[in-house]
């Protein structure tokens, strides 16, 4: 297989990355104000920009599921043991030693092992936890006759805040992991223009280039 630069991500998939990474950063901001861990805006602004970045984003990863469900993109999220082993053992010694990735991006499969298993554990555990627990958290006035002691305010709340630390977890390994290889430019650049570099087979090449010409640069 030959690599190529093709048009691997739709205005919809960057529109949908970079909004869901400006939501994070101000719920992340607002939380740690809310959490009292900073005073720089006033806490009745925090509580109010953080439900209101919360449902947005809420019906964001609604929108974001349909698109991933109705174009079949979701497989690219299959976890698969195949050359798994080779990238974990990558990102703890051959990073390190100035090795080359041993994962070779493909057109239907652009994500590596380890990629697809962090991936699917963010949308089916982290998320879900995080939107759960905070419309649990939100909705308390409505079940708060339940819980007169307000043990289950406090745990939901502190279940609330651990997946919310989970999630800052992931953020900071993400970007770290950007910095690594060809360097963080380069890794960012195609979720700014679409385009990527992947392995092509010649019959994908072909298809590309008689059918969907735009998404192949020359």
């Amino acid at each position: 297989m030959a690599e190529r630069l093709v048009k691997v991500y739709s205005v919809f998939n960057r529109v949908w990355h970079w909004s869901q990474v400006a939501s994070i950063f101000i719920l992340l901001f607002t939380g740690l104000r809310v959490m009292g861990l900073h005073t720089l805006i006033p806490f009745k602004a925090a509580v109010v920009v953080h439900t209101a970045a919360a449902l947005a984003l809420l019906l964001l990863w609604a929108f974001a599921t349909f698109w991933l469900f109705t174009t079949g993109a979701w497989r690219q999220f299959i976890p698969t043991r195949t050359g798994l082993r080779a990238v974990l053992r990558f990102y703890a010694w051959g990073v390190f030693r100035g090795e080359e990735h041993p994962y070779q991006k493909r057109l239907r499969r652009r994500h590596n092992p380890l990629q697809a298993v962090s991936y699917l554990a963010l949308k089916l555990v982290l998320f879900p936890a995080i939107w759960s627990t905070g419309i649990v958290y939100l909705l308390h006035g409505v079940w708060m006759h339940l819980d007169p002691g307000g043990q289950g305010l406090w745990l939901v709340a502190n279940l609330h805040v651990l997946a919310g630390f989970a999630i800052a977890a992931f953020v900071v390994v993400h970007v770290y992991l950007l910095t690594i290889g060809h360097g963080f430019r380069e890794h960012v650049r195609p979720m700014i223009t679409g385009f990527e570099k992947v392995a092509l087979t010649p019959e994908q090449e072909a298809y590309l280039r008689a059918d969907e010409p735009g998404r192949l640069k020359p």
